[in-house]
């Protein structure tokens, strides 16, 4: 199974899925963000405002899950903001394909909030203002994430919270 956690920069995705993994049995973090990683150096020379724009991308986080729960099994939690709607499409249904279920939460909370959170993190502090700059594609995104997606609002939940309710809807 993947869980796959969405939601804007600053909801509390990478903290959530670290405390996941230690409540949900065979449990490990896929950070999709690292095959992004590997393809800039092949990809330069196709230039994208983010690296999730690369359709091989899309596939190759479908390939690699593919290959990482057929090898060791478990469950795969991906904390990964995908606020395109076509290109959730089109992982979902490379995972319905391969037979993957995935459960996909949206962690959510107020933009004052997410403004404060982004502002006063003093682990990324580089990416603050890209984070800034992306809520508005999160809030264009909330219409077809809320379809798509159970949300949870963190604005008020320590992540260890989250985590036990994610982990609560998700285990038998």
């Amino acid at each position: 199974m993947i869980i796959w956690l969405n939601g804007t920069f600053g909801a509390g995705k990478t903290t959530t899925s670290k405390e996941l993994a230690t409540i949900v049995p065979k449990a490990r973090i896929f950070d999709s963000e690292q095959v992004g990683y590997m393809l800039r150096h092949v990809l330069e020379s196709v230039p994208v405002k983010d690296f999730q724009d690369w359709r091989p991308w899309r596939a190759l986080v479908v390939e690699t899950a593919t290959q990482i729960l057929g090898y060791v099994g478990g469950v795969l939690v991906v904390p990964q903001s995908v606020l395109v709607e076509q290109y959730w499409t089109e992982l979902s249904a490379g995972f319905a394909a391969a037979g993957i279920p995935v459960r996909h939460f949206v962690l959510h909370t107020d933009q004052d909030t997410l403004t404060r959170r982004i502002e006063s993190d003093t682990v990324e502090t580089g990416a603050r203002q890209w984070r800034l700059d992306h809520l508005t594609a999160y809030e264009s995104a909330r219409p077809w994430l809320s379809r798509t997606a159970e949300t949870i609002d963190t604005t008020n939940l320590p992540p260890d919270r989250v985590a036990h309710a994610i982990a609560s809807a998700v285990l038998p």
